[in-house]
C-alpha cells in the first residue's frame, strides 16, 4: 500500500509533467499560430512522447482550455479569500489581479504570457472557449458576491451584473496589454479599468439599502 508521502510525490511529478507540456504547447501555439502547431510539435519541444501528452490533455485546444480554467479558479478563490469588509470594487480588483500578477512575475515571462493572451483573443476557436469559460467564471464570482451581501443570485440582479462588470474590466486590460508593458503599467491599466466600474460595483443594493 502506497504511503501518503508517495502519493503526494507522484502527484507533484504528474503536475510537473503537465506544466512542462502546457508551457511548451502555449509558447509554440503563440509563436507559430494555433492552426500550424501539431501535437507532434508540442511533444518534440517538451521532449516527451505523444502517449504522455494524451495522458494529460485531449488535444492542443484542451491545453488552452485547462489554462483558462486555472485562471478562472484563481480569480474566484481570491475573491472568496478577500475580507468581507472590503468594497466590492477593491475585492474584485484584487481577484482579477492574481492571474495578471502570475503573468508578470518575471520580465520574460510577462511577454510570453502576453503573446499567449493575444493568441487566445485573436484565434476564433480559442476566443469562443474564452467566452465559454467567462460564463463559468461569472457564475462563480456572482455566487461569492451574493454571499458577501446576503443576496439571492437568482432574483437579485447585482451579483451577476457586478461579476460581469469585473470581467469586462479584466478583458479590457488584456485587450490593452501592449508589448513591453511591465507589471507597473499593467497594474495602472487595471486600476483605471476598475475606476470606471467602481461606482456601480460599490453602489448599495436595494436589500442592502433598505436595512
Amino acid at each position: 500500500m502506497r504511503s501518503r508521502a508517495d502519493s503526494s510525490m507522484a502527484e507533484r511529478k504528474r503536475q510537473l509533467v503537465a506544466d512542462e507540456l502546457r508551457d511548451a504547447a502555449l509558447m509554440l501555439l503563440a509563436t507559430r499560430g494555433f492552426d500550424v502547431v501539431t501535437v507532434d510539435d508540442i511533444v518534440a519541444a517538451a521532449g516527451m512522447s505523444r502517449r504522455t501528452f494524451f495522458r494529460y490533455f485531449a488535444s492542443k485546444e484542451d491545453v488552452v482550455v485547462r489554462f483558462l480554467a486555472d485562471m478562472g479558479a484563481d480569480i474566484v478563490a481570491e475573491l472568496a479569500a478577500r475580507p468581507r469588509t472590503e468594497p466590492p470594487s477593491v475585492a474584485l480588483r484584487h481577484a482579477v489581479w492574481v492571474p495578471l500578477a502570475a503573468c508578470t512575475d518575471h520580465p520574460d515571462h510577462a511577454e510570453r504570457a502576453r503573446v499567449v493572451v493575444r493568441l487566445i483573443l485573436d484565434t476564433p476557436a480559442l476566443q469562443a472557449r474564452w467566452l465559454e469559460r467567462q460564463i463559468q467564471w461569472r457564475a462563480g464570482l456572482a455566487a461569492e458576491l451574493a454571499a458577501r451581501r446576503s443576496l439571492d443570485p437568482d432574483t437579485d440582479p447585482y451579483p451577476r451584473m457586478a461579476a460581469g462588470m469585473a470581467l469586462l474590466a479584466f478583458d479590457t486590460v488584456l485587450q490593452q496589454w501592449q508589448a513591453g508593458d511591465d507589471e507597473q503599467h499593467l497594474a495602472e491599466l487595471t486600476d483605471r479599468a476598475f475606476a470606471v466600474v467602481a461606482p456601480a460595483l460599490d453602489a448599495p443594493t436595494a436589500s442592502h439599502g433598505a436595512g
